[in-house]
């Protein structure tokens, strides 16, 4: 790991090409990281909790709603407030297909999620 640089976690899924591309660059700015296979190791509804605040986002936010699954629960139809943010949680914790990747969280506290260069070398010092 180069001095200076964070150590994170990332969220894939092996089958993601956005997933894989994250990993390469985190392999050639030579960063210290976790793979987590999130669909064989879901999140917690209190990890996602904390994701959430480190990205300074809502669930719905980071929801895949193309996803068969989420066809299948209506979550298009779901409202976006603040009543229903518990309802939205359980379902990604219940269904981790859904949420978006890759997911990386450093050490620092920061989180991004990796689907372009830019926002994967944010992490970066």
């Amino acid at each position: 790991m180069r001095k200076g640089l964070l150590s994170v976690e990332i969220w894939i899924n092996p089958r993601c090409s956005k997933c894989r591309s994250a990993l390469s660059l985190l392999d050639a700015e030579q960063a210290g990281y976790t793979v987590r296979r999130y669909l064989d190791d879901p999140p917690t509804v209190e990890e996602l909790e904390d994701v959430l605040a480190r990205l300074g986002l809502e669930p719905w936010d980071i929801t895949r709603t193309g996803e068969a699954v989420a066809t299948e629960l209506g979550m298009k139809q779901w409202p976006r407030d603040a009543a229903t943010r518990s309802r939205w949680i359980d379902a990604l914790a219940e269904h981790p297909i859904l949420i978006q990747r890759p997911i990386i969280t450093a050490d620092d506290g920061t989180a991004v999620i990796g689907r372009s260069e830019e926002a994967v070398r944010s992490l970066f010092p």
